[in-house]
C-alpha cells in the first residue's frame, strides 16, 4: 500500500495542530506564568504537574483504547474534555487555581498523543517507515507557532496566550474527526500479554533510557526561555531559537527511513544520546553566544527526532496487537510524563542554586543513558 493510499494528510493534520500547541507552551507558557505574577519556583511546580499528568493518563486511556478497540473515539473525547477544562484559565487567578486548571487540562491533552501514535502506525501498516514524513508535519506546526508567536508577542502582550491555546485546542478536536478507527485482524495470546512483554530485560532498559532522556530535557522545556531572557535576548529571538531547533528535526523525520536502512536501532540510539551530552554542555558554556546557541539547537535532530522516531517504531514491533495502545502509552508516561516531571522538579531545585547546574545535570543524565544502551541493551533480544 503506497503512502498516497493512506490518509496521511488527515493523520498529519492532527500532528500539525497538536505540536503547534506544544510550540506555544514550550517557549512561552513559562513566560506567561511569570507575567501573571508567579515565581520561578511556582513555574517549575506547574511545569512538573503538567508533565506528571503524563505518568497516569496515557496508560489509563491506552488501556481503555485497547480494551474498547476504539482509540480514535478515546482521542476525540480527550480532545473535547481538554478544551473544556482549559477554559478555566480565563478565570484562574493565582498559583493554586492555575495549577488545578493545568492538571485537569494536561491530564486529557497529554493522553492523546500516545494513542494517536498507535493510530498512525496502524493506519500506515506495512508502510510504517513513512511515519517520519507524517510526523514531520507536527514539527512544521511547532515551528510556525514558535516563530509566529515570537513576532506577535514582540508587539502584543503575552497575556493573550490563553486565547491562542484555546484556538489550537479546538483545531486538535476538529482534526481528531478526520481519522477513523482501523479494525485489528489479529488476536492476543497469553504469550504475548503485556505482562510477558514487560518482563523482558531489554524492554525495561529501553524504558529506563526513555525516562532518563526526558529528565535531561527537563531544564530545556522548563527554563530555556527564562535562561535566554537573562542574557538579554528578546522574545522574538527566543522564539527563533526554539523554531530553529525544529528545522533539523523536520529533515531528520523525513530522512529517518533512509537512516534505518543504514544503521541499526542500537547505533541510532547511541548517536542520539551522545549528542544529548554535547548539546546541554554547549548551552551551559556558551549561553551568551547566539551563534553557538544556534549550533547547539541543531542537536534537536538527534536528542529528540531520531530518538523518538526509532522508539515509536521499536515499540510497535515489540508490543503486539491488543497491547499497542498500552505500549505507546507507557513510552509517553514513563518518558515525557515521569521523566519530564522529575526533570522539571530537579531543575527547579538546581536553578535556585545555580543557573548553570541544570545544564551540566542534563549532560550527566545523557551520559548515563548512553552507557545503559551501550553496555546493557542487546540488539536482537
Amino acid at each position: 500500500m503506497a503512502l498516497s493510499r493512506v490518509p496521511h494528510w488527515r493523520l498529519s493534520s492532527f500532528y500539525f495542530s497538536y505540536f503547534a500547541l506544544l510550540g506555544v507552551i514550550a517557549p512561552y507558557w513559562s513566560l506567561y506564568l511569570i507575567d501573571s505574577g508567579l515565581s520561578a519556583v511556582e513555574v517549575s511546580y506547574i511545569a512538573a504537574a503538567m508533565m506528571a499528568t503524563k505518568i497516569i493518563s496515557p496508560y489509563i486511556l491506552g488501556l481503555i483504547a485497547d480494551l474498547s478497540g476504539k482509540p480514535v473515539l478515546v482521542v476525540r473525547i480527550s480532545s473535547l474534555i481538554s478544551l473544556i477544562a482549559f477554559f478555566g484559565i480565563f478565570y484562574a487567578d493565582g498559583f493554586l487555581p492555575i495549577l488545578l486548571v493545568v492538571i485537569l487540562f494536561g491530564f486529557f491533552w497529554n493522553a492523546e498523543i500516545g494513542q494517536f501514535e498507535a493510530i498512525t502506525l496502524s493506519s500506515l501498516g506495512e508502510n510504517n517507515s513513512y511515519y517520519g514524513k507524517v510526523r514531520s508535519w507536527g514539527s512544521i506546526g511547532f515551528i510556525l507557532a514558535v516563530v509566529g508567536l515570537g513576532l506577535f508577542f514582540s508587539k502584543y502582550s503575552i497575556s493573550l496566550l490563553p486565547i491562542v491555546m484555546t484556538f489550537l485546542l479546538a483545531m486538535i478536536l476538529l482534526s481528531s474527526f478526520m481519522v477513523s478507527d482501523k479494525k485489528n485482524t489479529g488476536s492476543v495470546s497469553k504469550d504475548n500479554s503485556i505482562k510477558k512483554i514487560l518482563s523482558n530485560k531489554n524492554v525495561l532498559i529501553f524504558f529506563l533510557v526513555c525516562f532518563l532522556v526526558q529528565v535531561a530535557h527537563g531544564p530545556y522545556y522548563t527554563y530555556f526561555s527564562i535562561y535566554l531572557s537573562e542574557f538579554g535576548f528578546s522574545n522574538s529571538t527566543i522564539g527563533i531559537l526554539w523554531a530553529f531547533s525544529v528545522i533539523p528535526e523536520i529533515f531528520m523525520f523525513v530522512f529517518m527511513s533512509n537512516l534505518q536502512q543504514r544503521f541499526s536501532f542500537k547505533a541510532i540510539l547511541i548517536i542520539s544520546l551522545s549528542v544529548n551530552m554535547i548539546r546541554w554542555s554547549m548551552v551551559a558554556l556558551f549561553g551568551e553566544s547566539l551563534i553557538l546557541l544556534f549550533i547547539s539547537q541543531l542537536g534537536h535532530a538527534f536528542t529528540f527526532a531520531s530518538f523518538h522516531a526509532i522508539s515509536v517504531q521499536w515499540i510497535r514491533k515489540t508490543f503486539t496487537i491488543g497491547t499497542q495502545g498500552q505500549g505507546q502509552a507507557l513510552y509517553s508516561a514513563l518518558s515525557f510524563g515521569f521523566g519530564g516531571a522529575v526533570g522539571a522538579l530537579l531543575s527547579g531545585y538546581l536553578w535556585s542554586l545555580s543557573h548553570l547546574y541544570i545544564w551540566y545535570f542534563a549532560a550527566a543524565i545523557g551520559l548515563m543513558a548512553t552507557l545503559l544502551i551501550l553496555f546493557f541493551f542487546k540488539e536482537d533480544s
